[in-house]
């Protein structure tokens, strides 16, 4: 039986199993997304429920060779609250996302450590929307689906302002339309700006958000996101907040 110690750790989702236990699904260092078992943690006297909460930095250790591993220790460590409404919801969503996308066992380290400044960033932030963007592109990018704002795909050249662009997931940006293509008639001049970073313009949050949420859709296969809807219906936002 492999047994695995002071692995980092944070929750993504957990759910009850069975009368007093939780099957908890992790994003971790070294062993990518991986499900474990917390029994009894559901018990009035189990310290598993108040620890195994979403966001917060874990040391964890598990045993089992299955898809299904049963934890053997929980070690809290510091970090950053949620406070705020908009920044809770963002992490659900992220959390959702990674769930629901990353195959089992399947490590990245530097998406770890992308998540871990997400929730730096989201802990203090009153303006949500660039930390969503950057992470979603941390996200791609470990999956393989990087792309260059500033690239037409299909053609090698650099975008140029005044021209207009398409978005196909499976190669980025591309100059001319094509079967795969999701979005058309984005203009060169915001492309590049996006491509130095500028995630604060009207312009520049409108297509990002247009881009990332194709690419995230497309990743997802179908399957929705319930946080979207938490979105929806739990916070308050001006234009500038809807962000996922």
């Amino acid at each position: 039986m492999r047994r695995v110690q002071q692995e980092p750790a944070y929750v993504l989702h957990r759910r009850p199993w069975r009368e007093t236990s939780f099957i908890v699904d992790l994003f971790t260092l070294n062993h990518g997304r991986v499900s474990v078992i917390a029994r009894g943690a559901s018990g009035s006297k189990s310290p598993l429920k108040a620890q195994l909460q979403p966001f917060q930095p874990l040391l964890l250790g598990w045993t089992g060779r299955g898809d299904l591993k049963t934890l053997t220790e929980v070690d809290v460590r510091e970090g950053p609250v949620l406070h705020y409404t908009a920044s809770l919801y963002s992490g659900l969503y992220l959390n959702e996302l990674m769930q629901r996308v990353l195959p089992q066992a399947d490590p990245h380290p530097t998406l770890f450590a992308a998540y871990i400044e997400t929730l730096a960033e989201l802990a203090q932030a009153s303006d949500v929307e660039p930390v969503l963007r950057r992470f979603e592109q941390a996200f791609a990018a470990a999956l393989g689906y990087d792309f260059c704002w500033d690239k037409a795909m299909d053609t090698g050249d650099r975008v140029i302002a005044g021209q207009t662009y398409c978005y196909d997931p499976e190669q980025g940006i591309v100059a001319a339309a094509s079967v795969g293509v999701r979005l058309q008639n984005l203009p060169g001049e915001t492309l590049l700006a996006l491509a130095e970073g500028d995630l604060q313009t009207p312009a520049s949050r409108r297509v990002s958000k247009r881009v990332m949420r194709v690419l995230t859709d497309y990743l997802l296969q179908g399957r929705p996101l319930n946080s979207r809807s938490l979105f929806a219906h739990h916070c308050v936002r001006s234009p500038q907040e809807r962000t996922t």
